[in-house]
């Protein structure tokens, strides 16, 4: 029977959480707790960490129990047909604690400080004219058909239409159960090759769209001088626009020292746009911030990882041949239509599992 503990011991101490657990539940029941507003906030962020860890392990021993009940049933029954049913029912029950603990171990790597917070999805395209815009439509098509397979929801915070087809570039809100951690292994250049539906000649052609994700923090450690933001305002429009061409209630936001563009049109009115634009220039910088860190971080090590957000990562071949491969972990499929209906849980879980091991080999080191 698959062991719980010889799969996860590497990625989770179950005893360590529990009694972190049990000290926190001891301060919570201890008089003048709420004293402290703010340590006793931090206590209830972590508990609530704590039992997200917690209780999908206990389900897994749950089931790794009944498992064994259906095992010693089948060994002891006697009629050979009901044998085998009892042993073709335990195999059944085994294959979907294999898929459960499966992604029990996947959850275990989404660790970092802001893998549970909503993510900025934004995609741009590259040069290429039209080309490169449908294909940065055909990225936003792919993402929503993940985000809604995956349990997740989206808003289109910002979206720029192409001159004649496809988008120029849009930035997606996404929130659900760690949306920044899955979507944050997605960021940088996807490259398309293809025979192109707008070139009379059918020549094959080569485009580019780049996607960065932010997570969404509430308490950014960013400061922000009002004198360092050029503010624009304009009507909204396209596909996520609200009071469509009727009034400027549309907001860009430049901040001119690092040259981070960000807008919003999806709240009904300026001051919403304003804010939520607020909150994603604190996120950009923020997370320019940490991969600056990360670069520093890297050159220590004599690493040569995808640091930038603007390093190629996939590769989408339509023609001459049918192949999606990424560029980072080597995983890859001939089923292109699949992963453009949104079936890229194996080129994130690859890259995952890469991150973590690559952590891991870090750690080892200090």
């Amino acid at each position: 029977m698959p062991s719980v503990w010889a799969t996860c011991g590497g990625f989770f101490d179950f005893p360590k959480l529990t009694s972190q657990l049990a000290a926190i539940e001891e301060r919570m029941a201890a008089p003048g707790f709420w004293d402290n507003k703010d340590r006793a906030q931090e206590d209830m962020e972590q508990l609530s960490l704590l039992r997200a860890k917690i209780q999908p392990y206990r389900d897994l021993e749950a089931k790794l129990a009944d498992l064994e009940v259906l095992a010693l049933l089948a060994e002891e029954e006697t009629d050979p047909a009901n044998r085998a049913a009892a042993f073709k029912d335990a195999e059944v029950e085994q294959a979907k604690l294999l898929v459960a603990l499966d992604k029990f171990e996947l959850l275990q790597f989404l660790g970092g400080p802001n893998d549970r917070s909503p993510a900025f999805v934004t995609i741009h395209a590259g040069a290429g004219g039209t080309e490169s815009c449908d294909w940065a439509d055909m990225l936003l098509r792919m993402y929503q058909r993940w985000i809604e397979r995956s349990g997740f929801e989206s808003q289109v915070v910002d979206i720029q239409e192409g001159d004649e087809a496809g988008i120029k570039g849009v930035t997606l809100r996404v929130t659900g159960d760690y949306p920044y951690g899955y979507f944050q292994t997605e960021r940088g250049v996807h490259r398309l090759v293809r025979i192109s539906p707008f070139d009379s000649n059918k020549r094959r052609h080569t485009s580019f769209a780049s996607v960065d994700v932010t997570p969404e923090v509430e308490d950014v450690p960013i400061e922000i001088d009002e004198k360092d933001l050029r503010i624009d305002t304009y009507r909204s429009g396209g596909k996520g626009g609200q009071n469509v061409n009727k009034v400027e209630t549309a907001v860009r936001i430049t901040h001119v020292p690092s040259g981070v563009v960000v807008a919003c049109q999806a709240e009904r009115s300026q001051s919403g746009n304003r804010g939520t634009a607020m909150k994603m220039l604190k996120a950009k910088l923020y997370q320019i911030q940490a991969d600056e860190k990360r670069a520093e971080q890297d050159r220590v090590y004599g690493e040569k990882g995808d640091i930038a957000w603007g390093a190629q990562i996939r590769s989408y071949v339509f023609q001459p041949y049918q192949m999606v491969k990424d560029l980072r972990t080597g995983v890859q499929t001939s089923d292109i239509q699949a992963v453009m209906d949104g079936d890229i849980d194996e080129f994130i879980e690859g890259k995952l599992r890469g991150l973590v091991a690559r952590k891991g080999m870090r750690d080892e080191e200090d």
